[in-house]
């Protein structure tokens, strides 16, 4: 691996102010990508912005709210203006929601969570396509949980949102695969210090997982590797 072996490529990241999304942002930034950063909040969207900057990197914000559709186009018009192909996008932005049984769940609330985890994602995806069938090398990668393949008490509203992501990123991979050379993975992060995480299990000690710059680093090298569409890991 050379030391920047995604220069001149235009990555863009949803979920970019903390955790794994932010963590990400940063181990593209290092590797030579010029990273695009997405997230609801401003304040974090900078700080990240700023450590790329000081690490000798090179960014752009952009703070937008996934669940606003028309905000995803918008953006997806004003990328294509300043850059003409999209090499790298990172979907990582999710809700958790309330962890409870089935039969408890909130209508209201799975509509925020399959809107956000599911219909913002093919949002990107329709905004994104034609940039990405422009780069030489498109590639998607979607942060998912182990719930959306193995079902667990408490967790289905928000197992059933990673799962119907899942199929959604797949299933644009294989339209993708003969047509042009824009290809997909889904990346299961496993245990991860994050908010989501303590928020999930707020008794346990965060030292005890590992760290998102791990799962960050595992995200480049696989670019840097590649893959083929379909292809699917857990790191750690």
């Amino acid at each position: 691996m050379t030391d920047k072996p995604l220069a001149n490529q235009i990555a863009l990241v949803t979920g970019a102010s903390r955790g794994i999304g932010a963590a990400t942002a940063l181990a593209l930034g290092a590797a030579g990508a010029h990273v695009v950063l997405t997230a609801c909040t401003a304040k974090g969207l900078e700080d990240v912005e700023n450590a790329i900057f000081d690490a000798g990197g090179s960014a752009t914000i952009a703070p937008l709210n996934l669940t606003e559709t028309d905000s995803i186009a918008r953006l997806g018009s004003a990328i294509g203006e300043r850059w003409p192909a999209l090499d790298i996008l990172v979907l990582n932005a999710a809700m958790l929601g309330q962890l409870g049984a089935v039969p408890a769940i909130d209508p209201k609330e799975m509509a925020q969570i399959l809107t956000l985890n599911v219909s913002a994602q093919a949002a990107m995806i329709a905004a994104f396509d034609p940039m990405l069938r422009k780069s030489a090398h498109g590639r998607v990668i979607g942060l998912t949980s182990s719930v959306a393949r193995n079902p667990r008490a408490y967790w289905g509203m928000y197992g059933a949102s990673k799962a119907a992501f899942e199929t959604l990123l797949a299933a644009y991979g294989d339209e993708m695969e003969q047509i042009s050379k824009v290809r997909t993975a889904i990346i299961d992060p496993g245990a991860t210090r994050t908010a989501m995480r303590h928020k999930a299990y707020p008794g346990e000690d965060p030292k005890s997982v590992k760290e998102p710059s791990v799962v960050a680093d595992r995200i480049v090298a696989l670019l840097v590797e590649d893959f083929t569409t379909g292809h699917f890991e857990r790191v750690g």
